[in-house]
This record gives C-alpha cells, structure tokens and sequence, in this order.
C-alpha cells in the first residue's frame, strides 16, 4: 500500500525484539517498516525514509559471517539509530573498535546520562535512568567524531553520537524498545520526532481513509469474496472492505461442527444482522464430524479441517459468478516473516489458521492489513464500529475445538468440552482479566479418573485449564489467576458439566511449551 506518512525503516540483524522497535514507533503515531539487513542501498533509499534503525542481533562483528550494511548508508545524511548490535556495527565499520566485555551485561542497569539534549532530553531527572542490557560485546574505541553521552557500571560507552554537519548517529547498547527500559518510549520519540523530523500522523483513522481508496481503486466494480471466522483479522478484513466496496462483497463462513457454543449466532448477527453484509452460512458440521470419526492424531485433524475447509470455500465461491478477488487478513507480522533476516524456523506445527486457498482459484488477493500489527488492527476495528466482542475476541486455532479434544473427535465429547470452555470464558470475564490474558481455554483429556459424587464412585473425563499471557503469541506465560476464580472455574465445571469430574490447571510457560497442547 503506497503511504503518504513519514517514514522509519528498522533493518533487521536478527534480533528477537525488531517487532517490538516497530511497535513502539508506530505507538508514536510515526509508520516505520521492517527490512531484512542485506536489502541492497537502493532500496532502502527508494523508500525516502526520515530515519533508519539498526536493530540488535544474535552475532558478533568479527563472526566471520556476521552481517552488515554498506559504508555507504552513513554517508546519506538520514539520521540513524544503532541499538545494541547495531551499535557494534556503527563502531565497526566507522573505524572504533568493538572487544568482548570482561563480563556479559543482560538484565536492568543504571545508565548514567553524560548529555541530556536531543536524544536523551526529559529523562532521568535524576541523571540516571533504569535501561535493559543484553550484550557480550561492548565498545572500547569509539569512531572518530563521537562522544560517549551515557555509561554504565560495566559498559563505559552505553551511548554515543555524532551529530554535526555530516552525520547524525546514535547509538544505545541497551534497549529502548522493551517495556523494562522504564523511558525507552521517550527515547524512541525523541529520534522520530526531534532527530528525524517526524510527523506523528500515522492513526487508524486517517489509515481507513488510505485503505478505502486503495481497495477501490484495486477492486473496481468487480465482485469478492472473503472467508470469514469471526476472528479478529478476518473481521476486521471484511468491515473494511465492505467500507471501500460494500455489496460487491460476499463474506462465507463455514460452521465446520468444532466451534464454541454460539459462535456461529454471533458472527451472523454481527454481520449480517448489524452491518449488513452479504453472508452465506454454510452448515457442514456433519461432514466434518463424519472425516474426523476415530482420527487421533492432531496433524490429520488439522489437514482434514484445513482441506474440507478449502473444498467447501472453493464449491460456493464457484456458485457466485464473476468474483475476481479474495480479501485475506494477513497482518504485517506475516509479512515480516516472509522476508526475515533470520531465515525460516522449524515447523512445530501446521499454523493454527486455515489458508493456502488453491491456485487454480485464480483470484486476486485483497490484503487491506499486511501494513498493520495485530493492536493497530483492534483500534482499526474499533474506527469501523465492530462490536467489543469481536475486536476483543481472543486468538482461536482455526481447526477449532477439535485440537482440544484430545484424542478422537465426537458429538459428546465436544459438548462437554464447549459446556467447560463456557464457564472458563464466563468466569475469565466476571474476574476482570479477559483483555489481560491473551488465550484461556479448556482442554478434554483423553483420559478418565476416579472420583466421588455423593456416596458414588464416578469414573469420569479431566478437563485441564490453559490460561497464558503473550505481547503476540511467539512466548508466553502462563497466568497467575487467583485462586478463587479458578476454584469457581473448577466448581462450576465438575458440578453443571455432566461427564467431568476432575480440572486440572496447565503451569507451563512457552518454550518449551506451545499455547495449544495439540
């Protein structure tokens, strides 16, 4: 999507944490953008962006592969930040010199300010301010033209800079970008908005505007369709476009007998009763039930869930003459991954949502998010007047309930899981904690144990609660839920969900666990 707003671009050297530099740019309200490290000058230059950030990275200057960018980038005139490897890197190829520290840094640190104008203006009122490290290098020499303007305990040059006719670098070792950095936002501004020159006039209500022409101009009078879950991305996707092109959009969705309880009520009154899109309900609950009968193995359900899914889709779309497009809600992150300096990772499991529509489909895609993170599309939700239960909908594995049943998939054990998973979603949000926990679910197990109900002997299903924070689902933690609502969660379960007579509660953090067990 062509951009009118003032740009940052974030090169990525592999760090864990380049999302999050993103992030907290565009949190300013300033649009920045993630490339691989090794794009070629000219294209960083083609996108006239206003500043550039160095991101940190696993490597060492001196590893023999470790990556750079041409010399040439400092000879621009475009302000840049380099943090922690990115910083090296300045130091490296500006003719400093860059050791091993006596001790590797990681963790909080008191970083003392020696300069407090433009980068570090209005923090630590004190003189100091609380940073977060995580290096093994450090700078012993720094390059001709710069001064050190912060230090720590165990890093004598914390943070540089060279600012005069030239060039304008800034260097920080630690980095500004976590939440542990107590004024690493300030910092971030005070690069974007003083160093840079930035406007801060990337919002989602001035991106509908953008969006809205774009799909119009893209799409015409001709006709789309969209798969629609009731996800949050998909949702959103569809509001959009139906925005930009209205009842030339058909939204499908199909009720595959693995979803919780009243989820299919709720997308179709939401959609076609309030904002009246055009919606086709397609029920293949048997069918999906019928292909899932005695399968055990989690990988089989997905691919059966996934092929039906597509099969279904493909079948309805061809009964609707003359569609030449296909909204999907792929989100910048997945973009980022396409192109990410760290190469691709290894598969743990096939993704939790369906996609992968068949090519023989031929249509075109209609992406109206890939230039946004997953918060930017809740505000972006919130600007097209999207209930607070959609916008707020916690992340749903696309082969539904069926990766919650453990083990074999039928009629009864779903409804005992829905009957838990209910109550694990009612009690999450009498407590207060459903927009603080980024998934609470329940889980069947594929066992029975012994209990006592009355004076008899039950011999009858576990159901374990997973409940886990997450910034974006990558790592996670698992929840500490107090006590009480977790005691009313177990209560409530054993004694109105009819087949379970034991919960159990799942106090595993990823890695090494995934959020799913299945």
């Amino acid at each position: 999507m062509e951009l009118w707003h003032d740009r940052i671009l974030v090169l990525d050297f592999g760090s864990q944490y380049t999302q999050l530099i993103a992030r907290r740019i565009r949190e300013a309200q300033v649009y920045s953008q993630i490339l691989p490290c090794n794009v070629p000058l000219a294209t960083v230059l083609a996108y006239r962006p206003k500043g550039i950030v160095l991101s940190g990275g696993p490597s060492s200057v001196y590893d023999k592969k470790a990556p750079k960018v041409p010399k040439q980038l400092f000879e621009q005139g475009i302000p840049i930040l380099g943090i922690c490897y990115g910083m090296q890197l300045v130091t490296h190829l500006q003719g400093g010199e860059v050791e091993k520290a006596p001790h590797r840094e990681f963790g909080r640190a008191e970083l003392q300010l020696d300069d407090r104008s433009d980068l570090f203006k209005g923090i630590g009122p004190g003189g100091s301010t609380v940073v977060w490290m995580s290096h093994g290098d450090r700078i012993e020499r720094m390059p001709p033209g710069f001064r050190s303007i912060a230090h720590t305990d165990n890093s004598p040059i914390a943070a540089m800079k060279r600012h005069d006719a030239k060039q304008r670098i800034y260097c920080l070792q630690f980095h500004p970008e976590v939440a542990h950095t107590t004024e690493g936002a300030t910092i971030l501004k005070n690069f974007v908005y003083d160093i840079c020159g930035c406007k801060p006039t990337w919002t989602m209500r001035s991106y509908v505007d953008t969006a809205v022409e774009q799909i119009r101009q893209q799409v015409g009078t001709e006709r789309v369709i969209c798969a629609l879950s009731g996800g949050v991305d998909s949702s959103v996707a569809a509001a959009l476009t139906h925005r930009a092109v209205g009842d030339q959009l058909t939204c499908i969705f199909v009720d595959n007998g693995v979803l919780r309880a009243g989820e299919r009520e709720q997308v179709e009154k939401t959609f076609a009763s309030q904002l009246h899109l055009n919606m086709r309900i397609l029920d293949r609950t048997s069918q999906f039930l019928e292909s899932l009968k005695q399968v055990t193995d989690p990988e089989r359900k997905r691919k059966i869930i996934g092929r039906l899914f597509i099969k279904n889709f493909e079948a309805e779309s061809k009964k609707l003459k003359g569609i030449k497009y296909l909204v999907q809600g792929t989100l910048y992150p997945d973009v980022i991954e396409s192109v990410s300096f760290k190469g691709p990772s290894a598969t743990i499991k096939t993704h939790h949502n369906v996609g992968g529509l068949p090519t023989r489909m031929k249509l075109k895609l209609v992406e109206p998010l890939r230039e946004l993170f997953k918060d930017e599309v809740r505000v972006l939700g919130q600007e097209l007047g999207l209930p607070d239960d959609i916008i707020w909908r916690q992340p749903f594995p696309g082969p539904g309930l069926a990766i919650r049943v453990l083990g074999a998939v039928t009629k009864e054990r779903l409804t005992i899981l829905r009957g838990a998973e209910t109550i694990v979603d009612q009690e999450i949000r009498a407590a207060g904690l459903y927009r603080e926990i980024w998934q609470a679910f329940a889980v069947l197990l594929p066992i029975r144990t012994v209990g006592v109900m009355g004076d008899q002997r039950t011999y009858e299903y576990v159901i374990a609660i997973r409940a886990v924070t997450s910034l974006d689902g990558m790592t996670a933690d698992w929840a500490k839920i107090p006590n009480d609502v977790l005691g009313r969660m177990s209560s409530r379960i054993i004694n109105e969900v009819k087949g379970v007579n034991r919960v159990v509660y799942d106090i595993s953090s990823k890695p090494p666990s995934t959020i799913e067990w299945e």
